[in-house]
């Protein structure tokens, strides 16, 4: 296959699992946040596309390591970064389990625990999905200020998680370090998306 449809199939598979994170984030986790019972009794068919979702998501997660390994095969890091995308995506998946209960969930406490085991599950997929963006920043190279703002990204990805599990008072800080991870992985990702749509194998 030609580097030129190898990156095209990245583009596509992040834009993709760009919208289906927005999806599952914003319209089914912060909904059972804010009214869990509410959610499940009236949304419950929102709750499980949210749910799909997620499937969805790593799957593509999947593709776009695929793709970007065969893109840049040459380079002496691009396993190393493919295998800890592939973790990320695999501990994705795994999570899914966590917000399976929630459907036969009889009370909000139940539910929100769910939601935070998943956050918590999460939290370590992202740990490895910023090594990954650590190494693809080195493996890009060009253009130079994508692969900085990947490199910024994945730091902010493994400093957050740091952060959670080792901070007494992460509540604290929490909107600190949601805008350190947002702004360069908005930036990095959303840019390198569009350079493989565009740019990508040329």
């Amino acid at each position: 296959m030609i580097t030129r449809d190898l990156a095209i199939i990245a583009g596509v598979s992040y834009l993709l699992i760009f919208f289906l994170a927005v999806f599952a984030n914003f319209f089914v986790l912060e909904s059972l946040r804010s009214s869990p019972l509410e959610t499940v009794a009236t949304a419950s068919t929102t709750v499980r596309w949210g749910i799909i979702a997620f499937l969805l998501a790593a799957v593509f997660d999947v593709i776009v390591a695929w793709a970007l390994k065969e893109m840049y095969k040459e380079h002496a890091l691009t396993d190393l970064s493919t295998w800890f995308r592939v973790i990320h995506a695999v501990i994705m998946g795994v999570g899914v389990f966590a917000l399976l209960p929630v459907l036969g969930s009889g009370t909000a406490e139940e539910i929100l625990a769910q939601v935070e085991t998943f956050n918590t599950i999460w939290l370590i997929g992202l740990f490895f999905f910023g090594v990954h963006l650590v190494l693809l920043g080195q493996i890009l190279k060009k253009p130079v200020v994508i692969a900085l703002f990947l490199i910024l990204a994945g730091l902010a990805y493994i400093g957050d998680t740091l952060a959670n599990f080792t901070m007494a008072d992460y509540a604290n800080y929490a909107d600190v370090f949601l805008a350190m991870v947002a702004i360069p992985s908005v930036l990095g990702e959303v840019a390198f998306t569009l350079w493989l749509l565009v740019r990508g194998g040329k």
